[in-house]
């Protein structure tokens, strides 16, 4: 089936192709940081690997059907750095310019937890009050045990 999409259904394909690239390297990183600690099986290294691949294969696909380069799927967020890594990434190797998945994969390792009230109005009038309870860490294999 030939798919002729438009410039505005390609970019946002490439926008949500590039956040699930962010989420799938993500991951990948997650999986190699417990294979490194021994929290994996065999079973579970197997499983794990031929989801990526199949991720990956559908995320080159839907590269296809929409006419994007794969080497294009990152956002350059300016002097914050990038979406993603201009060349490969290992877990817990550090660089001199982390991107935002590098950030990401050190929270997750580390933990943060983030707390706060944000007040959104109009006119000087508070229409939205949120407080914020955010608690961002890796699920930790021993810690789901008990």
């Amino acid at each position: 089936m030939q798919q002729n999409p438009t410039n505005s259904d390609a970019g946002l394909a490439q926008l949500l192709l590039t956040i699930v690239e962010l989420v799938r390297q993500l991951m990948e990183a997650q999986v190699i940081r417990r294979i490194e600690a021994g929290n994996l099986g065999e079973a579970e290294i197997d499983r794990a690997a031929g989801s990526m691949r199949q991720l990956e294969a559908q995320v080159l696909q839907l590269c296809g059907v929409f006419g994007i380069d794969p080497a294009e799927l990152n956002i350059d967020l300016g002097e914050i750095g990038s979406l993603l890594p201009k060349s490969g990434y290992y877990p817990g190797e550090t660089s001199e310019n982390a991107s935002i998945l590098e950030l990401l994969d050190r929270l997750l390792d580390t933990g943060i937890v983030v707390d706060g009230d944000v007040d959104v109005g109009l006119a000087d009038i508070n229409l939205i009050h949120l407080r914020l309870r955010l608690l961002l860490t890796a699920t930790n294999l021993s810690r789901d045990s008990q």
